[in-house]
């Protein structure tokens, strides 16, 4: 038998590991001296803010403009700007909504809160809805299509408008993982009647936690506000000649403000959004030339009129190339080699395998006599891009060059030397 090297036998199998440093290897957002010093400005100014003015306005007037909006408005999470879309489209029971079957479940979870029925449709190669099955499933009773850019790759906006267009449905775009990303030159988000962002954690623009929706439609608009920005802001934005204008001081009763110290933070990311894009697109484009001729990984599909937003990089794991290697072992063997932010993607996954989607009625008491219920088995490309996923994060700032050249070594001794796992 031949000896193996030391260096290049694996590290679960007694090598040594590729990357020994110690995690997170990604950290975001970066915190930096005007961040701080922006924050602690903020702390002291104020840490609440009852209308428009301050750091809610300087933040929704700038993504309003970098989206080519009408109107922005803060929310205290991306599920409530989600929310707030719905609500403002005026969804309610009867009504069908077409929706991705893979995608984080709260793109869809909030519709459940309108009555509307969630119609969902399988994936294309990128994970994002395919135009293809959104024409399969309008019925007379489709009142829009919601769509999600899967990991910051743009869905296909050409065929989807048109079929919007076509049919006179609302087109609605989470833009979640997507900040920042094009079609055609365009920025997603910019698309749609009504977009939202989500503010949270490893975002693209990130103030730890909060949301945000954008659109042209002042009704929408208002009826947004109505729903959880009560009070002063309604007062405030709402024209007091409008019928709405009476609910102005209760509007609907919720409260969805976002929290001035994180709208703060995320300002900070995003005055420099397009700057870390273009690092995010380097990098990215680094690994993908790493492996384009492993067959065995394959890349997200990029054209030339597609400019992601590199939320994430997920390739597709292909057994077969690796002789039967189950997928479990091989991302197990990334991690011995110190590659801790390898994943593979747990709660974002085809909305059909969770038990809410299969059976609604317990947690919501308006989806009786089975309304919609789904199943394992029903979206098969779903399901197979989610079983095949390994997912890795895209750094956006030229410090971590390394750190992304010790994660492409790290994959590729696992690739090399795959048989010592079989």
């Amino acid at each position: 038998m031949t000896k193996i090297k030391r260096s290049e036998k694996l590290a679960i199998k007694g090598g040594v590991k590729t990357l020994a440093l110690k995690g997170p290897h990604y950290i975001w957002p970066p915190i930096t001296k005007a961040a701080e010093q922006a924050v602690l400005k903020q702390l002291r100014a104020s840490i609440s803010i009852y209308n428009r003015s301050g750091i809610f306005e300087k933040f929704e007037s700038a993504f309003a403009k970098y989206h080519k909006r009408k109107f922005a408005l803060l929310t205290s999470s991306g599920t409530s700007a989600i929310h707030s879309m719905f609500v403002a489209a005026g969804f309610r029971d009867g009504d069908e909504v077409i929706c991705p079957a893979y995608t984080f479940f709260a793109t869809v979870t909030p519709l459940l809160f309108t009555g509307a029925k969630p119609i969902l449709c399988d994936c294309d190669a990128n994970g994002n809805i395919d135009p293809k099955e959104i024409e399969k499933k309008i019925t007379s009773k489709t009142k829009g299509v919601v769509i999600t850019h899967m990991w910051g790759i743009p869905c296909q906006m050409d065929k989807i408008v048109e079929i919007c267009k076509k049919h006179k449905l609302l087109l609605l775009e989470d833009c979640s993982h997507a900040h920042g990303a094009r079609y055609n030159g365009k920025a997603v988000g910019s698309f749609g009647d009504m977009a939202a962002w989500s503010l949270q954690g490893p975002k693209n623009v990130s103030g730890g936690e909060g949301g945000i929706l954008a659109t042209d439609n002042e009704e929408f608009y208002y009826r947004a506000l109505l729903l959880g920005h009560y009070n002063k802001r309604c007062k405030q934005e709402i024209p007091s000649t409008h019928p709405l204008y009476r609910y102005a001081t209760t509007g609907m009763g919720l409260k969805y403000r976002a929290h001035p110290l994180a709208i703060t933070l995320a300002f900070e990311t995003f005055k420099k959004l397009d700057t870390y894009l273009s690092t995010r697109d380097k990098f990215a484009k680094r690994i993908i030339t790493a492996f384009e001729n492993i067959q065995g990984l394959i890349p997200p599909q990029i054209t030339d009129n597609i400019q992601p937003s590199w939320y994430s990089l997920v390739f597709q794991y292909k057994s077969k190339t690796f002789q039967g290697l189950p997928i479990e072992k091989f991302f197990e063997a990334l991690q011995g080699e110190g590659l801790l932010e390898a994943d593979r993607p747990g709660s974002t996954s085809p909305l059909n395998l969770l038990p809410l989607f299969q059976n609604p009625n317990e947690l919501f008491p308006a989806y009786k006599n089975n309304i919609f219920s789904y199943s394992p088995g029903e979206f098969p490309r779903a399901e197979k891009f989610y079983q095949n996923a390994i997912k890795f994060p895209v750094w956006a700032e030229q410090k971590n060059a390394r750190t992304v050249a010790s994660y492409i070594r790290g994959i590729k001794k696992v690739i090399n030397n795959y048989q010592q796992l079989l």
